[in-house]
């Protein structure tokens, strides 16, 4: 079984949607306590895909087992080349190198659009699989914020990553940075 990695389509979306909803009811991936339903996950993909922004998914044996998108990191011009990365694993898939196949591939998009900085923002300091595939994929911790989401019954740390592309801040800008489509 090896993993493929490619654009989401349309047709994904109900995969999508599944995914993210066993996340939102059973992990602290997300700070969201109910799923949202196919039709705000397609909104919500075709927004980062205006922007030009990478929108993924996973497959094994043909079925979508995973997905990550890269959105803005906050929504003024300077942030431009700055991108926050999201990455879901089915529960059936985990541990089976999905996660690591789709931020590797995620980096390389987003490197390929001249961005300078990805961050993770990551529920839960006890996280320790995505804070784990995180640093191995070259992002290194930048802090925690204790207590800043409620779910489950308990206050959750977020923990922010972070890992430069195309040398960072070693170099001024040589792309447009993403579209801030609405801003």
């Amino acid at each position: 079984m090896s993993v493929v990695i490619r654009p989401s389509s349309d047709a994904d979306v109900p995969a999508i949607a599944a995914i993210y909803a066993w996340n939102v009811l059973n992990g602290l991936g997300t700070f969201e306590e109910v799923p949202p339903d196919e039709a705000e996950m397609g909104r919500r993909r075709a927004a980062f895909l205006e922007r030009g922004l990478p929108y993924l998914v996973a497959e094994l044996d043909g079925a979508v087992v995973g997905y990550c998108y890269a959105g803005p990191f906050r929504l003024r011009a300077a942030y431009r080349y700055t991108v926050e990365d999201s990455v879901y694993v089915s529960p059936k898939a985990v541990g089976k190198g999905v996660g690591k196949a789709l931020l590797g591939e995620l980096i390389s998009q987003c490197e390929a659009l001249g961005l300078r900085q990805m961050c993770a923002v990551i529920g839960d300091s006890g996280n320790t699989a995505s804070i784990g595939l995180h640093a191995a994929m070259g992002f290194e911790k930048q802090g925690v914020f204790p207590g800043m989401g409620h779910k489950f019954g308990r206050w959750v740390d977020l923990v922010w990553m972070q890992r430069s592309l195309n040398g960072g801040t070693d170099t001024p800008p040589d792309a447009p940075g993403m579209s801030l489509i609405g801003v």
